[in-house]
């Protein structure tokens, strides 16, 4: 499943966010991401984690993910001083449930398969070590 990216006008920003295709490949990214969290018994321990309802994580997390990588910052204008960590912070998020997070992102990176293929490799091993950074003993 790739997603093509648009050809960018010239005075679009030289950030990872334009660069691998902007917001649609985010939101490919991220519901393949929670594709994988609902559909693959490896990721049991992360779904359970969550509310019944994905949509709303679904929604958010396109937006922080694309504001984090130099896209529109709408995600962190509407939730000032919030972050990856403080908005996590109140859960319970051991080594196994923060590598499992981890593999669904890369999977997710790999499945949708953005251009450039280096700089979507890399993105998501940034995002799978912060992950696996967020996990407790």
């Amino acid at each position: 499943m790739t997603v093509e990216a648009e050809a960018q006008p010239a005075d679009t920003p030289d950030t990872p966010f334009h660069r691998i295709g902007g917001a649609p490949v985010f939101a490919a990214i991220c519901n393949r991401f929670y594709d994988l969290m609902e559909q693959d018994p490896a990721y049991a321990e992360l779904r359970a984690m969550h509310a019944p309802d994905l949509a709303p994580m679904r929604a958010a997390l396109p937006k922080f993910l694309g504001g984090w990588a130099g896209g529109p910052r709408d995600w962190f204008e509407a939730n000032p001083g919030r972050c990856m960590m403080s908005v996590h912070k109140s859960f319970a998020i051991d080594q196994a449930v923060a590598g499992q997070w981890a593999e669904a992102m890369r999977r997710a990176f790999a499945d949708v398969a953005p251009e450039p293929a280096d700089l979507a490799a890399a993105i998501g091993d940034i995002l799978a070590d912060l992950a696996r950074g967020m996990g407790r003993e």
